[in-house]
Formats: structure tokens, C-alpha cells, sequence
């Protein structure tokens, strides 16, 4: 009997032993468990990429508080204001309307005069292919890779220039550098503020969006189809973006990992740089806007699509010949067209025009209809080019007026570029960039006479000192006295 009951005890002692045992392993192993999730590792410093390293040095030129009175007013918004009045305070536009009036500022009559935002051009290569055109100025077009998404056009702008100041003349107050379209992917763009500086730095619209320049059609398959490189066919193109996108939406993961990894307590290692990625993560992170080269409708169609496959917005197309077939589609899914009035018929997907395309665009609810220069002449009266289109148009049975066609080159151009909350109407708290014109901008005879960029005057038809030349004609002028002063001593 004790025999039993001895042994009873030590089994049900051994079962106790090991049940304690498994116990104190299990919370061993729990306590384990937890440290090791504990942040008891010291983290690196995070690596942070940092979007705007050459960031704007761009300062408002000394202004005074003007009020401008009895003027034809274009707002931008669509409306026309007759015999009106603009007072420009600090920069900023303070209040547009009629009977204004302001103590210590400077009144001055405009009765006779026309009024409108500045000028806009979305599609510019001014400073990338400056005037002279030679050779060794010819920085606009990085031909060497279909996908050239790191390059950035502001390392090629020159700011010294001379068309910056023609264009000036025309009423210019914004612009956007953009790449060449050699490429599926040209590189960025640049929004530069028209003044005189020499810098670009000190040109750059500060906060402005980046632009990214795409291309579709002819220009990248003929370029790399005759080296034999992909893309030498349309449908090589769009293989070639999805790649690109594709790598983009890998590498976004990826930062996007590291970022919550880190933010969680761990110390992951960050993803390996790549300047070309940076660029396409930041049209996927919406800070990046796109433009893209597009003549032809079906094309168009198939970069909205893209568009979509990838996540991103497909942004402005230029150019865009094609785009009265598809107005409707370009309105429902928030693309701008930015194009001519009637340039047309210089290679084969240009062929298909008509002259009423912007209007036509135009027409369609929730449209934005641009019209944009891509030449350093033409921006020299870009007014002109939408008084083009509207004329044509209105021959054909549309009825646009003056206060509908300035949009075109004013807000609509100004949403393109994503700068609509500072620029591109007259309306009050936005910046002070205004033309003064001599007569409606859309007659053949116009001249701006004026234009105020922040509330400072940056060009005046009738003043020289509003009348910037760059160093590089003072230059040219200095070589020719000189010149001319020892070819007189020679003849003496």
C-alpha cells in the first residue's frame, strides 16, 4: 500500500515538475518574444530625399501702390469690365472693379487702355535653345536614352537669353522651360517668372510645380528605331513607358516600406537612390505634374488609360492636333490641351487639323483649352495666336468673345501648370502680374505697353529703364563700338 502510494506521489510530482517547467519555458520564450520586438536598436539617421535642392532665389522687384483706372478689364475669370479700375498693393492685387479708389497710390488713367492677367506660356524652350542659335547652345534635347526622366531642364536654361525680353514685350509674366520630344521621357520642366536675373534661380517660380515631359508618336520611335533601340514603333512607345512605370511603382514601395519601417521603431536600410525614379515617384505622389508631346486622338486615349493603369494623371497634352475628336473625353477625365492656332500639315500626324481645334475644346464643360507658343517668335504675341483661333472659330459659327478667348492664355494656362492659386486671373489675393495693353489684345495692331509682375513694372514700351537688355547684347553692343572705334583709327 505505501508502495503505491510512493509511487503515486513521484509520478504526480514529475507531472508537476514539467508542467512548471513548461510554463517557465513558455514565458521564457513570450518574454523573449516581446523584447525582441522591443526598438532596442538605435536607429540611423533617416534618409530623407530632398525635392527642391535647387530651390528659388527669385525676390519681388521694388513696386509701389498703383491704381490703374478707366480701363477694358479681362479678368481671366470670363468676365469683361468697362471703364474699371485695378489697385495693385504689396504684390498682390487688392481689389478689381469700378469708381476704386485709394489713398497713397499712384493713380493712373488707362482710359483707352486694355487690361489683362499676364501672359502664360505652358510650352516654352526659351534658355534652352537661346538665341544665338548655335551648337554649343543646343541643351534642350538630352538624345542619348529613351528615358532621360533625371535630367532637369533648369541645368540647361541661360538666362541671359534675349528672347526672355522679347517676350517680355509680349506681355510674358510666366513660363514653363520644358525638355525636348525626342524622348518617351524628356525630362522635367521648369516655371520661371519673366525677369531680368542672372540666375535661373533667381527666375524660378517659387512652389511651382515641377513638370515631367513625356512624348508620344513619331519623335521617340524615329530617334532610337534608327539606332535600333527600343521604341521603333508605336507600340514600343507605350512598352517602353509601362517599363518605366513599373519600376516607378516598385520604387515608390519601396521608399514608401522604409518610411513606415522606420516610423515604426526598426532600422531598415534605405532604398538605393535613383534620380530617374525620383522623378516618376513624384508624378506618382501627385507633386509632379505631366506633359506630354500628343498629336493624335487615339494616342491620347491610350495615355489616359496609362494614366490609370499606374495610378498618376495624365496631365496636359501639347500640341494635341487631334484633340477636337476626343474634347469630351479630355474634359471627363481633367487633361488640359495645351495648342496652336494653325500650325499643321509638317509631318504625318500633324495632318489631321482643323482650325477651330481649341475652340472646339474649348466648348465642352469643364474643359481647359491652352493655347501655347513652342517657339521664342511666337511667344512674342502669343494674344494674337488665341485672336487667331477666335476669329477662325467665330467665322464657323461659334460666338467667343475677348473675356472667353484671354483664358486660353491666362487661367487655363495657369492650371496647367498648377500655379492657379497665385496667377493667371485678376482677382483679389492673387499675385500682381498685369499687361497693359494699347488696345484690345486681340486686334493685329496691339502692343503691351506695360506689364507688372508682382506689382513691379518689368517692361515699358516708352521707358528705357523698363527696357532690360541682356549682358550678353550689351556684350555684343560693346564689341561693336569697340569695333568700329579701331576700324576709324585704321582709315585715319
Amino acid at each position: 500500500m505505501l508502495k503505491k502510494s510512493l509511487s503515486r506521489n513521484l509520478v504526480t510530482n514529475n507531472l508537476i515538475s514539467k508542467k512548471f517547467a513548461f510554463t517557465l519555458l513558455t514565458t521564457s520564450m513570450l518574454s523573449l518574444g516581446l523584447t525582441a520586438c522591443l526598438p532596442n536598436e538605435k536607429q540611423d539617421a533617416k534618409v530623407v530625399i530632398n525635392k527642391n535642392p535647387y530651390p528659388s532665389t527669385y525676390q519681388v522687384l521694388p513696386a509701389e501702390s498703383t491704381l490703374l483706372t478707366n480701363a477694358t478689364i479681362l479678368t481671366g475669370t470670363g468676365k469683361r469690365l468697362n471703364d474699371a479700375d485695378i489697385l495693385l498693393v504689396n504684390g498682390k492685387i487688392v481689389q478689381v472693379g469700378n469708381d476704386l479708389s485709394a489713398e497713397q497710390a499712384t493713380v493712373i488713367d488707362m482710359k483707352g487702355k486694355w487690361i489683362t492677367p499676364g501672359i502664360i506660356d505652358v510650352h516654352s524652350h526659351l534658355g534652352v535653345y537661346p538665341n544665338p542659335q548655335v551648337e554649343s547652345h543646343s541643351d534642350g534635347n538630352e538624345m542619348t536614352s529613351p528615358n532621360t526622366s533625371e535630367v532637369w531642364a533648369e541645368h540647361s536654361v541661360w538666362p541671359q537669353d534675349p528672347a526672355f525680353q522679347a517676350a517680355r514685350a509680349g506681355g510674358i509674366t510666366s513660363l514653363q522651360i520644358l525638355p525636348g520630344s525626342a524622348n518617351l521621357f524628356g525630362g522635367r520642366g521648369v516655371t520661371l517668372r519673366n525677369v531680368p536675373s542672372e540666375t535661373m534661380q533667381g527666375m524660378k517660380f517659387a512652389d511651382a510645380p515641377y513638370g515631367l515631359k513625356m512624348a508620344c508618336g513619331e519623335n521617340p520611335k524615329r530617334v532610337y528605331g534608327s539606332q535600333k533601340v527600343l521604341p521603333s514603333t508605336r507600340m514600343g512607345n507605350v512598352a517602353g513607358y509601362r517599363s518605366a512605370w513599373l519600376a516607378a511603382t516598385e520604387y515608390k514601395r519601396a521608399w514608401d516600406k522604409y518610411d513606415s519601417d522606420y516610423s515604426a521603431g526598426e532600422n531598415p536600410e534605405a532604398p538605393k537612390r535613383d534620380l530617374a525614379l525620383d522623378t516618376l515617384m513624384g508624378v506618382l505622389d501627385g507633386e509632379i505634374l505631366i506633359h506630354n508631346h500628343c498629336y493624335k486622338a487615339e494616342e491620347m486615349a491610350v495615355m489616359i488609360d496609362l494614366g490609370n493603369e499606374f495610378n498618376y494623371h495624365s496631365g496636359t497634352f501639347h500640341h494635341a492636333i487631334e484633340g477636337y475628336k476626343i474634347a469630351d473625353l479630355l474634359a471627363a477625365n481633367g487633361n488640359c490641351a495645351a495648342m496652336w492656332p494653325d500650325w499643321w500639315g509638317f509631318k504625318m500626324e500633324a495632318f489631321d487639323m482643323v482650325e477651330e481645334n481649341v475652340a472646339i475644346v474649348d466648348a465642352v464643360k469643364n474643359s481647359c483649352a491652352v493655347v501655347h507658343s513652342d517657339s521664342a517668335t511666337t511667344i512674342q504675341r502669343l494674344n494674337q495666336e488665341a485672336a487667331k483661333v477666335m476669329f477662325r472659330a467665330n467665322e464657323n459659327g461659334f460666338a467667343l468673345k475677348e473675356e472667353d478667348a484671354i483664358k486660353w492664355i491666362t487661367a487655363n494656362a495657369a492650371k496647367s501648370l498648377g500655379i492657379n492659386d497665385k496667377v493667371g486671373s485678376l482677382e483679389a489675393g492673387k499675385n500682381a502680374d498685369v499687361v497693359v495693353w494699347n488696345m484690345s489684345p486681340f486686334s493685329v495692331y496691339a502692343q503691351a505697353e506695360q506689364v507688372f509682375i508682382d506689382g513691379a513694372k518689368v517692361y515699358d514700351r516708352f521707358d528705357d529703364k523698363y527696357q532690360a537688355k541682356s549682358d550678353f547684347l550689351l556684350g555684343q553692343q560693346l564689341n561693336n563700338h569697340v569695333n568700329k572705334a579701331v576700324s576709324n583709327s585704321a582709315t585715319k
